[in-house]
């Protein structure tokens, strides 16, 4: 492995969603271990990478910004070498150079265990390069993964890719088919994430029910929980994202009987109307889902149910829409997010007939989120009165400020206890308040466990910068 002196200081710039941000982590693991110092609140660096998100048009054009930004600081002498890597350097390739020109290199997706070499190569060359080939996702070793948040949450990546053909959708084209992580490395991660702090794990992947078809031909989902939920140290484990036609009785029993996996499912569904699912190709409709939720509930009755819908699609009619009201009035889902469709270059909808003009996009958007403001606030209230379990993760203002299953990093919401306990812990906590998206509560327990201190990469600033 190539090694530097360790003034070589390096900036990575995280944008996008969590499964960028353990890239980043993974890339920061191997550039430490070759001598490199990974410091986000360097004023001087030698190399800066972005890591950047190719999903929306919008993500695309914050990429864009921050890789502006990067050069500039190039050209004043505060960055030596910029390397472009990523979701959005595998999706445009060359044509990001010239949208963004002035790095030293722009390389796609899945080349964190190399990133040694690739800084070295890039400290040495001369010309700008565009290194993008067909997505070939590289594990780094478990060991080099370098933790950058706080220590007792840890995202854990369960597999790369998707093999679904949404026609909305980017993410198979610059990520490639669905790749699942073998479950002994799966396994080892969640062992040395636990030794370096974390008590809550949160499996990602663009579907976790896919989850080792791919290595071992069948779906493997429920016997990786299984072996998760003997780990030591792991207290907690939450899975993002579900996929509906797979979110099966087996998984449902298995997150039942797990007593580490928490009654949270987070299973975005598009839209609820037959017709518009099937122009997204995607799979069932409203009905089905409500008796899947039903399911849920009977084996998990404290279960946060969490979707998404998109507005707006192609084709999307006054009925259509309205039968997305009318499931989400009668689903009674705890957490409802929602895009306004955008017309991403390169899939199938971009070319659909039928565009919904902006104005009726941003009317529906808007009604719809009425509609569920009302519907989480009653789900909110439906707790007071109960106990729940709270991860404290700051003190402000004479509150401990945490989460409950029912909250995922980051994009839900937060509980705001009454009491004496250190971040990392583990309360018991009795809901005495509820607004629209958070909880009060008085804690009623000593903390049930707290993480253990470590030292996390530095990090500052809205793009998460390593």
């Amino acid at each position: 492995m190539p090694v530097v002196s360790s003034s070589s200081k390096v900036r990575i710039v995280t944008l996008g969603c969590a499964k960028n941000e353990v890239d980043s982590e993974e890339i920061a693991g191997v550039l430490l271990g070759a001598g490199y110092d990974v410091d986000g609140a360097a004023k001087k660096t030698a190399l800066t990478i972005i890591n950047t998100c190719g999903f929306l048009e919008s993500a695309k054009d914050e990429s864009v910004k921050a890789i502006k930004e990067a050069v500039r600081e190039k050209r004043a002498g505060r960055t030596g070498k910029v390397i472009v890597a990523g979701c959005l350097a595998q999706r445009l390739g060359p044509e990001l150079q010239r949208l963004a020109p002035g790095a030293d290199l722009y390389i796609g997706v899945g080349q964190m265990a190399r990133f040694a070499e690739i800084a070295l190569e890039v400290q040495q060359a001369r010309e700008a390069n565009v290194e993008v080939t067909a997505p070939h996702h590289r594990w780094a070793d478990v060991q080099t993964r370098a933790r950058s948040g706080r220590p007792w949450s840890a995202y854990l990546k369960i597999s790369e890719g998707c093999d679904h053909k949404c026609t909305f959708c980017t993410i198979p084209s610059f990520r490639g088919g669905h790749q699942s992580k073998p479950i002994e490395r799966v396994l080892a991660e969640a062992q040395h994430l636990a030794r370096t702090g974390a008590q809550e794990i949160n499996l990602i992947a663009q579907d976790v029910t896919q989850y080792g078809f791919d290595l071992y031909r069948e779906f493997t989902l429920p016997k990786l929980l299984r072996e998760l939920n003997a780990v030591d140290g792991i207290k907690w484990i939450r899975l993002l994202y579900f996929y509906p036609n797979r979110l099966t009785d087996e998984v449902i029993e298995t997150m039942s009987s797990c007593e580490k996996v928490l009654p949270y499912i987070d299973i975005p569904l598009q839209h609820t109307h037959p017709d518009t699912l099937r122009r997204m190709h995607r799979p069932w409709d409203g009905e089905r889902y409500l008796r899947l939720f039903e399911k849920v509930r009977a084996a998990m009755p404290q279960c946060a149910i969490r979707t998404t819908f998109i507005v707006g699609f192609p084709g999307e009619t006054d009925a259509e829409f309205q039968h997305m009201i009318d499931f989400t009035r009668d689903a009674r889902l705890d957490r409802v997010g929602a895009f306004m469709f955008s017309k991403e270059p390169g899939t199938p909808a971009h070319d659909l007939e039928n565009q919904v003009a902006p104005r009726i996009k941003q009317e529906r958007y808007d009604r719809l989120m009425r509609l569920q403001q009302g519907i989480s606030l009653e789900k909110n209230e439906a707790w007071i009165g109960r106990d729940l379990q709270v991860l404290i993760e700051d003190k402000r203002d004479g509150w401990l400020i945490g989460r409950s299953h029912r909250d995922a990093p980051e994009i839900d919401g937060l509980v705001f206890v009454q009491g004496e306990a250190e971040p990392g812990s583990i309360v018991t906590a009795r809901v005495n308040g509820a607004e629209h998206y958070d909880l009060y509560a008085e804690m009623t327990r000593i903390p049930v466990s707290a993480a253990r201190t470590m030292t996390p990469l530095r990090m500052a600033g809205p793009a998460k910068p390593l």
